[in-house]
């Protein structure tokens, strides 16, 4: 099987023993658990639902463009949040960034996420 890893500075660089992202055979992406993490400067990215849910969306969509691919070939997407009470909210950030093309998707109320943050998203595109 052709694999290639997916790394860009654009995203956080990861917190343990994965890549941001892997191609696999050339097409399919699989994009590693995105947390709300600054890129730029390390940091987690604190406050409500909906500023860590845009800050772990850009941080997915830059490992899918570092691939070449945008959010239109996301197909399919994941994630885990530690209050489904927020769940509304989460779509009102989520909807901004797939209002044209809307991937399959699961959302999975957890009891903790890594560095305590309440989202993590990770997702699989089509390149």
């Amino acid at each position: 099987m052709k694999k290639e890893t997916v790394l860009t500075e654009r995203a956080p660089k990861p917190i343990g023993p994965y890549s941001q992202g892997v191609i696999a055979e050339g097409k399919f992406l699989f994009i590693s658990g995105q947390i709300p993490i600054n890129p730029e400067t390390g940091e987690l990215v604190t406050g409500d639902i909906e500023i860590q849910a845009d800050q772990a969306l850009k941080n997915l969509l830059a490992v899918v463009e570092a691939a070449g691919g945008s959010a239109e070939n996301v197909v399919k997407v994941t994630v885990y949040i530690r209050d489904m009470g927020n769940y509304a909210r989460f779509n009102e950030v989520y909807n901004r960034y797939f209002s044209k093309s809307k991937p399959a998707r699961a959302v999975v109320e957890v009891s903790n996420l890594p560095k305590g943050v309440d989202v993590e998203i990770e997702a699989i595109a089509v390149l």
